[in-house]
């Protein structure tokens, strides 16, 4: 069985982040959502929230697909959460030339950790390239429109936790 894991902090999810877990069914049996615990960020959303989103969100996918998709909270270093969950593959999502250094440098360590857990880029649909979660987040907090960016009950989310509409 072919394990993927495709983690994130996903405050929110967005159209972005859904585009590539429907291309990364494709590649795997079993695609592992692994949402992080990072103490480093202050995220939006609490861990339930997002972890709720993410299963709303992948419940659709997986039904479509055909396919298993599990959310896994982790707060641990990326290669061990993907032992934990037997994950062979480390999907990453690029949006721009910008990311592939991060991405470059986290691939470098995660094989000098455990050389056996591969990493495959996936870029991101050219109509999805600009959305990321910060300016989501921003737009909504301003009371801008993110229909374009995240599903219904993302957006609902937004608006709700910004007391908005």
């Amino acid at each position: 069985m072919r394990i993927g894991l495709y983690p994130g902090t996903f405050d929110p999810v967005t159209l972005g982040h859904v585009d590539i877990i429907q291309r990364a069914m494709a590649l795997v049996d079993r695609l592992v959502i692994g949402v992080a615990i990072n103490r480093d960020k202050s995220p939006l959303f609490s861990l339930e929230e997002r972890v709720a989103m993410v299963e709303t969100e992948c419940s659709a996918i997986a039904a479509r697909c055909g396919g298993e998709i599990v959310v896994h909270p982790f707060e641990n270093l990326l290669i061990d959460c993907a032992r934990d969950v037997g994950a062979g593959i480390i999907i990453r999502g690029l949006r721009a030339v910008a990311d592939f250094e991060y991405e470059f440098q986290m691939v470098g360590m995660n094989r000098a950790l455990d050389a056996s857990i591969e990493t495959v880029f996936l870029m991101a649909d050219a109509r999805r390239q600009a959305i990321a979660s910060k300016l989501v987040k921003e737009i909504a907090r301003l009371g801008g429109d993110v229909s374009k960016f995240v599903t219904l009950p993302v957006e609902a989310a937004l608006n709700k936790r910004f007391g908005l509409r």
